[in-house]
């Protein structure tokens, strides 16, 4: 089998792969609960070719992602649930339904009322949806707002996604004050709970995560992803104490010889060159 830009032929090497007998035998041993951990790797390294800039990478790793959609899919037609081709009717129907303004008759030219407008279908596909989950058993509990925020969204996103559910019925500050006092007050308790002779480790995760909880509130207030934020300061970090790596074996040395004040000027020289640039 040749490359190919037909996707019918990525259906087609897939279905191969899972055939008993003639295809990969760790391909036939994977189910939808192995391969969802690859599924959410593979969307951070689309977002990490995209932060990068490279195009080539993100060719690729759209690639890599759109494997594992063709996975799913091919494992859901094994029992019997769905196809790729179903994958793609849903998705195509969905789109037509959140864009009346350029499928149907709707008239909405200012990107806010067009934006409300797709905040209104997704309500009403959420209802259709919590009914048809608790008509097949999938749902006991009675519906919250906050239903349907997916538990594997990286921690920081599914705050941000779960205070904006929150939002939406006036469960919010309007001010910012209110939120860096929220934050001073859960660094305080932190501070409390970290200064007692009898700490407890559970409770002081506990404090910390409310920490980070009101950390990521006020960046959504600010319109700040608090993910994005994050990304970026990992790689300035990675980009300074490359820089301390660098110019210490520029010397023959190498940071764990080195004392932590040498570093700590090298890592504001790394510094200083950002701010200069």
């Amino acid at each position: 089998m040749r490359p190919s830009k037909n996707v019918a032929d990525l259906l087609a090497i897939m279905a191969r792969l899972r055939t008993p007998g003639i295809g990969c035998p760790w391909d036939l041993t994977q189910d939808f609960e192995s391969i969802a951990p690859y599924t959410i790797e593979e969307a951070y390294e689309v977002a990490d070719a995209i932060a990068r800039g490279d195009f080539d990478d993100l060719k690729d790793e759209l690639g890599d992602l759109l494997l594992q959609v063709v996975f799913h899919a091919q494992m859901a037609k094994e029992v019997q649930k769905f196809a790729f081709e179903d994958v793609v009717e849903a998705i195509t129907a969905k789109m037509i339904r959140r864009h009346p303004h350029v499928f149907g008759d709707l008239d909405a030219q200012d990107p806010a009322e067009v934006k409300a407008h797709w905040n209104t279908i997704k309500s009403e596909e959420k209802a259709e949806r919590a009914a048809r989950r608790a008509k097949n058993g999938f749902t006991k509990e009675a519906a919250s707002i906050l239903e349907g925020i997916p538990m594997a969204l990286p921690a920081l996103s599914r705050a941000v996604r779960l205070q904006k559910r929150a939002g939406s019925v006036g469960f919010d500050w309007d001010d910012l004050r209110a939120v860096l006092e929220k934050i001073r007050e859960e660094v305080a308790e932190f501070e409390k709970e970290m200064t007692r002779p009898d700490r407890d480790d559970e409770r002081l995760e506990d404090e910390f995560g409310d920490i980070l909880f009101a950390v990521a509130n006020l960046g959504r207030h600010l319109d700040i992803d608090p993910e994005v934020a994050l990304r970026r300061a990992n790689s300035k970090f990675v980009e300074r104490f490359r820089h301390i790596e660098s110019e210490l074996s520029s010397r023959g040395r190498d940071p764990k010889d080195a004392s932590l004040e040498e570093m700590e000027a090298l890592w504001t020289e790394a510094k200083e060159r950002e701010i200069g640039s």
